[in-house]
């Protein structure tokens, strides 16, 4: 028996039961709730006209959420709220984001203008103070404008800060919400599709075992471009997005254990608290709205040998535990990746979470990203070292890339080369050349081969430089992001 979709918009709760599981949230808006200043411009995640703002209950807690609506599937709505830019307004009266746009000239053509309001109020919500350049800059990340306004833009949003507050029942919206979360599991089928909903991991393990072929879904910023832009006909999902399970953060046994559905954002907040070098590849990880859908399991789970998580993760000596009907198994991550898409992953199985070790003493820890642009864009080279030190020598070493190779990979050539020698500048170019024998990078649109090497060596150059006696990069500059973003 199929149950409705019920979520809170426009100060009524909806229910749908006739449109299909596939449907985005952008179409269910625009063709059948005929609100249409959500805008479709690139329906890839990556330009932000149809950015809208999700409240959810996290662990009870009110969470608000700046997302892409074009590729996430209306389903995915069920128990939450939905917020547009046909909320902000209240009769006549604009809001503060509205009207400081209106008074910093923030809007051109003015197409872009409604994913770029609803970005700002994801941010409004979470401080009353004049936020920094910086979180201006995080915030907008997803948000592009073709007539190239950013600066009157940037302006607003310090602008919105100095009017006079406006805000919502927060608590009158949770206990809404309260009243339309389900104790079990639920099945939403139309149109010839089917969505299951489980809400614990047992649920999940039974739907698994009884749909293996089924699509997981979790936060759909992978899934959903293969019905947006491959035109991908999916009869089957399984959505992880209320297993509660999934989400959890917690230390244990000298490692940090991650849910595979935390969110991409609170995954590297909890990280950076522990990790303070990775704050920068958290910065620089897509966008905002990618980062607040996205989940830490589900890119670890795509395997994509471009993808910025999993060398870190390997460089650290992560391990990720799957799960099935059979029980549980952990396994490092870089054995989880057996060739290009290929993965030691069982029929039936899923990511239930990865664990990471804590620093120890005498680690020193980088990553890298080399890409085209700044803000949210596909790594050309990704590049993760971790060498254990005893005073100047090296007992230990762990390379990882992404980029150079089918898969996520270490430079085990490298790695041997630089393990119990001194770390100095003879040890380091050894390993430089060791790593023309690790990898036979491609070319393709974002690097040729040969950039790929080059840029791979002189990184690991620039970590030296970084991490030696002599020049140490000093800490507080890395916990700028951190602190800026906690």
């Amino acid at each position: 028996m199929s149950t409705p979709i019920r979520f809170f918009y426009r100060g009524a709760v909806q229910e749908v039961s006739n449109v299909a599981p596939m449907q985005t949230v952008l179409q269910h808006l625009r063709e059948d709730l005929h609100c249409t200043g959500t805008k479709e411009g690139c329906a890839e995640g990556d330009c932000g006209a149809c950015t809208v703002v999700i409240g959810s209950l996290e662990n009870g807690k009110l969470e608000m959420k700046a997302v892409n609506a074009c590729i996430q599937f209306t389903p995915t709505l069920d128990g939450k709220a939905l917020f547009t830019v046909e909320d902000l307004a209240q009769g006549s009266q604009l809001h503060p984001v509205q009207q400081a746009l209106v008074e910093c000239h923030g809007s051109q053509c003015g197409f872009c203008t409604p994913g770029f309001a609803m970005s700002l109020w994801g941010m409004y919500l979470k401080t009353a103070t004049c936020p920094s350049r910086r979180d201006i800059d995080d915030t907008l990340s997803g948000n592009l404008c073709r007539c190239t306004g950013y600066r009157p833009i940037v302006d607003a949003a310090r602008r919105m800060s100095e009017l006079p507050r406006v805000d919502f029942d927060r608590e009158a919206l949770a206990a809404t919400l309260r009243g339309l979360q389900r104790e079990a599991g639920t099945v939403y089928s139309a149109q010839g599709q089917t969505f299951h909903a489980p809400r614990s991991v047992d649920e999940l393990v039974a739907a698994r075992a009884a749909h293996p072929q089924a699509v997981l879904l979790a936060g759909s910023t992978d899934v959903g471009l293969w019905v947006t832009k491959q035109m991908r006909e999916l009869t089957d999902i399984i959505y992880l997005g209320h297993v509660e399970e999934l989400k959890n953060v917690r230390e244990q046994g000298g490692l940090l254990e991650i849910g595979a559905g935390v969110s991409l954002n609170d995954a590297y907040a909890a990280i950076c608290a522990r990790y303070p070098e990775l704050s920068e590849m958290w910065q620089r990880f897509a966008s905002l709205p990618i980062r607040n859908a996205g989940t830490l399991g589900g890119n670890v789970a795509n395997g994509s040998p471009i993808g910025d998580s999993m060398p870190w993760l390997i460089a650290l000596n992560a391990a990720i535990v799957l799960r099935g009907a059979s029980g549980e198994r952990a396994m490092p991550l870089e054995d989880f990746y057996l060739g290009y898409q290929q993965k030691d992953l069982q029929p039936g199985e899923f990511v239930q979470a990865l664990r990471i070790p804590l620093p120890r003493a005498g680690l020193a820890f980088r990553t890298y990203k080399l890409a085209k642009r700044f803000d949210q864009d596909i790594s050309a080279v990704c590049a993760a070292f971790a060498v254990a030190l005893d005073g100047d020598i090296v007992r230990g070493a762990r390379i990882a890339f992404g980029g150079m190779a089918a898969t996520p990979k270490r430079a085990a050539l490298a790695e041997a080369a630089l393990k119990g020698r001194a770390w100095d500048e003879a040890a380091v170019k050894e390993a430089m050349a060791a790593l023309a024998r690790d990898y036979a990078p491609l070319s393709d649109m974002r690097a040729s081969s040969a950039y790929r090497m080059q840029a791979a060596q002189n990184l690991l150059r620039r970590f030296w430089l970084e991490t030696r006696r002599e020049n140490p990069l000093p800490a507080e500059a890395l916990n700028v992001f951190a602190q800026a973003s906690a």
